[in-house]
């Protein structure tokens, strides 16, 4: 290690020297980031090379999100940990193979470096899980105040092969809606450790790539025809973005549902909706009747996929509208969701 860094970062944290651009910048990035994610080079650019990028009629997805949890680790995960996994899914769920990531950070003056070699660790061991590559990024120092310790900014991009189409618009009536596993873990996991509501809880964050998990669900399921993360907003946003997209009634069963009763628990003593609250690795897809058994078989080999259950269809009734089911036999209208149950969620 470089003697200019220990003399920076003796008391182990983050100074706006490390922002100025010379060489306790250079210091850090060496010894923070770079060793660890190993980019071929130390150009301002990646240059990127593939034998999915020469199939005929492949197409590149790209996406980009940034990250601003609170608290940065958590039950089951961090920052490092959601940035890779939300951009991976964010790739795979349109049916793109992930390949490629970059990563830019914001870090608030006094940050500790112990927690950025933390963050990063996590994200080198989700970006190998998902056998994706960081391959370039950028870092700025702003002062105390400034930011929340550290926010992320994650963009990626992916190879969808050729005669692969997934799109919300594709849902007919009929199609079944399956989701991978238990919802709400992620939100009532956050929740509690914020520690704001003095809610004891052993729930853990879902946060997961899914990038393999889509890979067997569309070779097992080659007619799928959508799915979407369940991110910000929980699993009724995801659906009601679908309705709206295809035109289908969905048509939900209260009763299947997957939640945990300590997540139920947790919504009922704080007047929350389960169907709201974010999911990490959570995704809900749509697929011909036909295909459903041969879905939910490739999801449920997986971790990932363990607790993969039907819950619900598309219907003609209703067009862009989602309903509910309910275990005492009516039928309630899910919405989407007006305003945040719960910030700096993701």
């Amino acid at each position: 290690m470089n003697m200019a860094l220990r003399a920076d970062a003796k008391d182990g944290v983050v100074t706006l020297a490390h922002g100025g651009g010379g060489k306790a910048m250079r210091d850090l990035i060496e010894d923070v980031f770079t060793c660890v994610f190993q980019p071929a080079s130390m150009e301002d650019q990646a240059r990127l090379t593939d034998t999915a990028l020469a199939e005929p009629g492949a197409r590149l997805a790209f996406t980009t999100d940034s990250f601003v949890v609170d608290p940065v680790e958590f039950p089951g995960g961090d920052i490092g940990k959601i940035a890779v996994c939300g951009t991976v899914n964010d790739l795979a769920v349109g049916g793109a193979r992930p390949l490629w990531l970059s990563a830019a950070f914001i870090i608030e003056e006094g940050c500790e470096i112990a927690l950025l070699r933390r963050v990063v660790a996590s994200m080198a061991r989700e970006a190998d899980k998902a056998g994706v590559r960081i391959v370039t990024g950028d870092t700025k120092v702003v002062g105390r105040g400034g930011a929340d310790k550290l926010f992320v900014t994650t963009s990626g991009i992916g190879v969808i092969p050729a005669g692969r189409a997934l799109g919300a618009e594709r849902v007919r009536p009929g199609d079944v809606a399956i989701v991978n596993g238990v919802l709400g873990d992620h939100g009532a996991a956050i929740l509690s450790a914020r520690g704001d509501m003095a809610l004891a809880s052993s729930i853990e964050s879902d946060c997961a790539g899914l990038g393999h998990l889509m890979e067997a669900v569309l070779a097992a399921a080659p007619g799928a025809r959508a799915a979407r993360d369940a991110t910000r907003g929980g699993l009724a946003s995801a659906l009601n973005e679908i309705a709206e997209a295809s035109g289908c009634g969905i048509e939900l069963d209260e009763a299947a549902l997957p939640l945990r009763a300590e997540v139920k628990g947790t919504c009922e003593i704080l007047g929350l909706d389960p169907l709201y609250l974010a999911n990490e690795g959570r995704l809900v897809l749509f697929v011909p009747e036909a295909e459903a058994g041969a879905a939910l078989a490739a999801m449920t080999r997986l971790p990932e996929g363990e607790g993969a259950t039907v819950v619900g269809r598309a219907v003609a009734a209703n067009p862009g509208l989602v309903s509910m089911r309910t275990i005492f036999g009516g039928s309630r209208i899910v919405d989407m969701l007006v305003g945040e149950q719960l910030p700096r969620i993701c």
